[in-house]
């Protein structure tokens, strides 16, 4: 592997350079801008030069793809957000909330991957018998794979290119160290130096590696911005830690798209996917209650239906309180303001809480129209008939605008047994092809949509 690493501090506002750590820039005066990096140990144009007597390069249409580009891991869910599959030698960062799953889908995938794939399973935070232990709860069998309990990163990229495994999973990067690094575990220069060598080893390998990045208190992944873009995809789990549900998204691909979602229910045996999520989403509704309508979003190819729930109440307060949860807080102040000056509803001394059963995020503009419907229910206290789903996005004068896709979302609200479709009016011409088992009502404008519950 590399020889001896030499690291200096260097200042983030000047760029001056030093030796030592200081609290002070002694270059430009700032404060707490001194971070460590890693210094090459030969001039740059020796690097250059020598690298460049090693260099080659090929046609576009001389590269060609075979169908083992991507092994399938045997988790659809999965497999729906990473685009199709693990793609041979890509490094994918997953992270998310303690206790979130990261750790129980590595194992779940290393079981369900092909037996005849050799697997390794790196960690740095539990032992052998630790992992042994989660892995008989989860019922993993796979005789493949491998568990190591090292934090040495170099001694593992060693090892990693001499048993040359067909796949690599590293939990967590936080707890990885290179020993000629002063700096400890988890700081940004060993976090991104770490990676920058298990990169370079799945690359030159074609081996795939999974990475698992712990979060901060901001929710953002721990470590320097950089490691997202070092890597060739980001995931993220999102959920609540006392709910069962976990949505696993994809921040960055690039093999694939970042639409698609995967979802999957938390128990004793792992974690099982869902492969009916609107059914999911909407188990448990109360019905005959004011307050509450159906909107349909799309996260990537996938049609999803929620229940977007309103309370309005008078306020106790000098300002009225706006809690949105599942749903963008400017965007509900937005519906608030049309509601008051197009429709003549007034929110002004009114509490106004939104939520989003079920734990998902609508941040798709088609959810505008249930939003809005769903206050109008909670302040005239009028019940939306169960049976009725709406969608479409709002625009500042009080007109309904068409969204991406309307076939889908209807066939998909027939499918789930509703009888009543509200959209924009705009949409009707792509909808020739619906299901004849649900009504379609098409609207221009906020009022009209309104006037029809």
């Amino acid at each position: 592997m590399a020889g001896k690493l030499k690291t200096a501090y260097v200042c983030t506002v000047c760029g001056c350079q030093t030796a030592k750590w200081s609290g002070k820039c002694n270059n430009c005066g700032e404060w707490n801008c001194l971070e460590e990096t890693v210094i090459a140990d030969k001039p740059l144009t020796t690097v250059v030069s020598s690298a460049l007597s090693h260099l080659s390069a090929k046609p576009l249409n001389e590269i060609f793809l075979t169908a083992e580009e991507r092994t399938v891991t045997g988790i659809a869910e999965l497999d729906r957000v990473l685009g199709g599959g693990i793609v041979k030698g890509s490094v994918v960062l997953l992270s998310g909330d303690p206790g979130i799953g990261k750790s129980t889908i590595l194992l779940q995938i290393a079981d369900k991957y092909p037996s005849d794939k050799k697997v390794l399973y790196v960690s740095g935070e539990e032992s052998a018998v630790q992992i042994k232990l989660r892995a008989k709860r989860l019922g993993v069998t796979n005789n493949n794979l491998f568990i190591m309990a090292q934090t040495d990163t170099q001694a593992i990229c060693e090892y990693i290119i001499t048993e040359k495994p067909d796949f690599v999973m590293i939990d967590s990067i936080q707890t990885m160290q290179i020993s000629e690094l002063s700096s400890s575990p988890g700081s940004i220069v060993q976090v991104r130096e770490s990676t920058n060598m298990f990169l370079r080893v799945a690359k030159n390998n074609n081996i795939p590696v999974f990475i698992v990045g712990h979060v901060n208190k901001g929710g953002d992944i721990a470590g320097p911005k950089i490691l997202e873009h070092i890597v060739d995809t980001v995931l993220y789990f999102e959920g609540e830690r006392n709910q069962s549900y976990r949505i696993l998204r994809a921040i960055k691909n690039r093999f694939g798209s970042t639409n698609e979602i995967g979802v999957f229910e938390m128990n004793d045996t792992g974690l099982n996917e869902v492969e009916n999520p609107s059914a999911m989403l909407l188990s448990g509704r109360a019905k005959n209650v004011s307050g509450s309508c159906i909107a349909c979003v799309l996260e990537g190819t996938r049609p999803i239906l929620s229940e977007v729930q309103a309370l309005v109440a008078s306020t106790s307060f000098g300002n009225p309180r706006r809690v949105a949860t599942g749903f963008d807080y400017n965007r509900l102040n937005l519906i608030l303001a049309v509601l008051e000056k197009r429709i003549g509803m007034y929110f002004s001394a009114l509490d106004v809480y939104i939520n989003v059963a079920g734990g998902l995020r609508l941040d798709e503009p088609a959810a505008d129209l249930a939003v809005a419907l769903s206050l109008v229910s909670g302040l005239r206290d009028k019940i939306i008939d169960e049976y009725t789903i709406a969608f479409g996005e709002i625009g500042l004068s009080g007109e309904l605008r068409s969204v991406s896709r309307p076939l889908a979302r209807v066939n998909e609200a027939a499918r789930l047994g509703f009888k009543t479709c509200i959209l924009p009016k705009s949409a009707l011409r792509q909808l020739k092809d619906a299901s004849p088992n649900i009504k379609i009502i098409g609207a221009s404008t906020l009022k009209e949509a309104i006037e029809l519950i």
